[in-house]
């Protein structure tokens, strides 16, 4: 029987099944941060259940964690009670927790692969959509919702329907200026956000092997936005040569061993999926999305279509967009590199490139919010961090930021805001605030420019 890598790593993980029903799934690991936690925890102690493996949760602050003067008490008191509330927990309970200002602290997404608490093989949860960013490692992971999280802390196990298999297949090589953040909006804004709906994703072909471990990590995010239940990127020597001698990462001849049992991951020759898409690479271009959701997006030269839709006239009125129309030469105010889809090393790097040597618009406001801490000091260590100081850029400590306005970090009402996060519903970024979603490079370009502009042409 030919199996695919998701199959591989789901049956290895199902303890029990229900004739023609759910199966019960094992959870490596399960990762916890402050605002899907507290219901789950005041549930167990309410039955009186106790966490049943603790040294399997990682716990993190980051979604609703102040971006500038950290060391100081937080202000908002949802947030500050949040906090407490999660420490509170942790301790309570003997859990891990990677409180803010601790030197592991980040966005939960960013801070565990960096800290190899990710590995291939594994199943990884959390009360949060974007889990499936995990699934770059050959990992099947997903997000969770409150009583799911009270079921893994009382059990470490999921009572699951086995979602069907997806493949989308990328050949070819990309052009110089496209990034993975151009490659799934590109796959999004040509399947739809519909396309993955009861599905687990692989990605395959020539553009996903070649890829560093963080472009795999932006592609798997966005997974969410195609409507499917996770994505998932085949374990190979990029992965092991990231895993290997990180903090929690395996060392020696556990290592070793554990890497014979994740070369027998990846998809058999010939395994079938229930459904494939097959994309070529030379057909992708920087993209921006001009819509009210992810699939919503073009290529950064072309113009908005003119389809006559409801929802699609409804989604151009709320950002004051007309059909046809094209956004190169659109002033922008607010530009936002950060979030769990693009705040990791890579992306800064790739920003600092393009603005070392040129100053910021003086319209722009630019922030830009590592994903960690050990990405903030990256940051400084090479050198990065001068750079964005000399082009009048914005570097905040970590946290979700700006992708989700629960904190201060908001868009205003009516502005504009290019941004490297993953979604850019109505009212994401703060009430009344327009999302376009763009890569870190047409993002640092938008932002010295105080316009959008077509990157290819200054760059090709």
């Amino acid at each position: 029987m030919k199996r695919t890598l998701f199959d591989k790593v789901w049956d290895a993980h199902v303890v029990d099944s229900i004739k023609n029903g759910p199966q019960v799934l094992y959870i490596d690991k399960h990762l916890i941060h402050e605002v899907t936690s507290p219901q789950a925890f005041n549930e167990l102690e309410k039955r009186k259940i106790p966490i049943f493996r603790p040294n399997q949760i990682v716990a993190t602050a980051d979604h609703n964690t102040p971006t500038q003067n950290q060391h100081l008490p937080i202000k908002d008191e949802l947030s500050r009670k949040q906090l407490k509330q999660l420490s509170q927990n942790c301790k309570k309970n003997n859990i891990t927790l990677y409180e803010l200002g601790h030197e592991y602290n980040g966005i939960v997404h960013v801070m565990a692969p960096e800290l190899g608490i990710t590995q291939p093989g594994m199943t990884i949860v959390c009360g949060d959509s974007h889990t499936s960013t995990h699934g770059a490692f050959g990992s099947i992971a997903f997000g969770i919702g409150t009583s799911q999280v009270a079921q893994v802390f009382a059990s470490q196990c999921l009572l699951l329907k086995k979602p069907k298999s997806l493949r989308v297949s990328v050949n070819g090589t990309l052009k110089n200026n496209v990034l993975p953040k151009d490659v799934i909006l590109y796959i999004i804004s040509k399947i739809g956000t519909n396309a993955g709906t009861g599905y687990f994703c692989e990605y395959a072909g020539d553009v996903f092997e070649n890829m560093s471990m963080e472009g795999r990590m932006t592609i798997c995010n966005m997974s969410i936005e195609m409507g499917a239940r996770g994505g998932m990127i085949a374990p190979d020597q990029t992965t092991f040569n990231y895993v290997k001698g990180k903090e929690f990462a395996p060392k020696g001849r556990e290592f070793e061993n554990k890497i014979t049992y994740w070369k027998t991951l990846p998809t058999d020759v010939g395994a079938v999926f229930d459904k494939e898409y097959t994309f070529d690479a030379k057909d992708i271009d920087p993209m921006v999305t001009y819509g009210t959701n992810p699939g919503m997006g073009v290529k950064i030269s072309e113009n908005i279509p003119e389809l006559n839709d409801d929802s699609f006239e409804k989604s151009l009125k709320y950002m004051n967009f007309k059909k046809g129309e094209s956004l190169i030469n659109k002033p922008i105010n607010f530009v936002f590199i950060g979030s769990c889809t693009n705040s990791r090393i890579e992306d800064f790097r790739v920003a600092a490139n393009y603005i070392k040597g040129k100053q910021k618009a003086n319209n722009v406001t630019a922030w830009l919010v590592p994903g960690s801490k050990k990405v903030e000091a990256q940051i400084i260590k090479e050198g990065l961090k001068d750079i964005f100081d000399d082009a009048g850029f914005e570097l905040r400590q970590p946290g979700c930021s700006a992708c989700l306005a629960m904190n201060d970090d908001k868009i205003p009402q009516g502005e504009y805001c290019v941004s490297t996060s993953n979604r850019n519903f109505e009212g994401r970024q703060g009430q009344g605030s327009r999302t376009i979603l763009a890569s870190p490079l047409v993002a640092a370009a938008t932002a010295i420019e105080g316009r959008i502009i077509d990157i290819t042409k200054q760059l090709n």
